[in-house]
């Protein structure tokens, strides 16, 4: 068997600690974590007391001069996202980007020829196509059991109608706010389910009273050439018991999903990928059918298909290995990203964009 493929870590955030480190040290026959950079660790964050066996970098210089050392995982703010991967390009290195991928479809160019002129892996983090409510829905897309869809709606709605604290997040700065962090998610998916829409319109804004921050809401409607209307919505003012998450509409039948996938409040509360009830859905989700002269609502499992976000590095070390692709193409990528731009230009200029 292959030995552990040797990765470093930039940044040691919430993006570090919650989802690339715990993902990573899942899976000891794959990875080994050998290095982290944290420029000004803290007392209450030092990555030094949390992983002592760990070297720790307070530059990138020397992550990225370390021979041993073949994957770099980015999890700094978008706005550092090109610098970081260009350097770790440069220097013979795999990178995975967190997402989203780059604030501009400009940059997502340039590393991706830069990483293909290197024979070298660049893929991005889009965890949630190993979301159990959305690999339901691509499932019942995929069998048909809905006919012909001709509305989809995808949300991430939450009920935060006051300001919050001040952070990177929330400063108005490239690739910031919420069309780039929650819609990065959305469009992945949906352009996985459907492929490129014929036409996008666009409305960011914040919802906030005061406004003032990154753009907190984004409502944006995909057309496609078949009739088929999908919506995009992320908000921050919806007080709702149950937040929707997707309704799905088509000739044979609908449905409705709400709730949010386990694995991200999971791991928050650091549950350890593999535990037992790790991605174990608790969602409501029901589909209602047409038959006969009556309306069939029945509720409906969410359970994954035994999936989970562990997939997504085990793709990654497939493919470092030969073994197939990528679990996200870099190209895919870029598409996420030319939807946020025409979506936020859109938006500007009052009018429909074609992709």
């Amino acid at each position: 068997m292959a030995p552990p493929i040797k990765v470093g870590i930039i940044g040691y955030g919430l993006s570090a600690k919650v989802f690339h480190i715990p993902l990573i040290q899942s899976l000891p026959d794959l990875f080994t974590l050998s290095g982290i950079v944290q420029r000004t660790p803290t007392p209450s964050s030092d990555c030094r007391q949390n992983h002592p066996s760990v070297t720790h970098h307070n530059d990138i210089s020397t992550l990225t001069s370390d021979p041993s050392i073949s994957l770099i995982i980015i999890t700094t703010p978008p706005s550092t996202h090109f610098s970081l991967a260009h350097a770790a390009l440069q220097a013979g290195k795999n990178v995975v980007v967190e997402k989203p991928f780059l604030p501009t479809l400009e940059d997502a160019s340039t590393l991706t020829l830069l990483a293909k002129s290197k024979n070298l892996l660049l893929t991005v983090y889009h965890n949630r196509r190993w979301d159990a409510d959305y690999l339901l829905v691509r499932s019942l897309l995929t069998t048909n059991r809905l006919g012909r869809v001709v509305e989809f709606e995808t949300h991430f709605d939450r009920h935060r109608p006051h300001p919050p604290a001040v952070t990177w997040k929330s400063t108005p700065a490239p690739g910031n706010g919420a069309i780039y962090d929650l819609g990065a998610h959305l469009f992945d998916q949906v352009l996985q389910l459907f492929g490129a829409p014929k036409g996008v319109t666009g409305i960011v804004r914040s919802q906030r009273k005061g406004g003032g921050g990154a753009a907190d809401a984004c409502t944006v409607i995909l057309h496609y050439p078949d009739g088929l209307l999908v919506t995009v919505k992320a908000g921050v003012v919806s007080c709702e018991k149950e937040q929707l998450r997707f309704w799905v509409r088509g000739e044979e039948g609908s449905v409705w999903i709400g709730g949010t996938d386990a694995q991200e409040e999971q791991l928050k509360g650091r549950m350890k990928p593999g535990e037992e009830t790790f991605a174990k859905s608790t969602q409501g989700a029901w589909v209602s059918r047409e038959e006969g002269a009556e309306v069939v609502k029945e509720k409906v499992v969410v359970d994954g298909e035994g999936k989970d976000y562990r997939d997504f590095y085990r793709g990654v070390s497939g493919a470092l290995r030969g073994e197939g692709d990528p679990p996200v193409k870099v190209e895919e990528a870029m598409d996420v990203i030319k939807l946020i731009c025409l979506a936020i230009r859109s938006s500007e200029e009052g009018r429909t964009l074609e992709f």
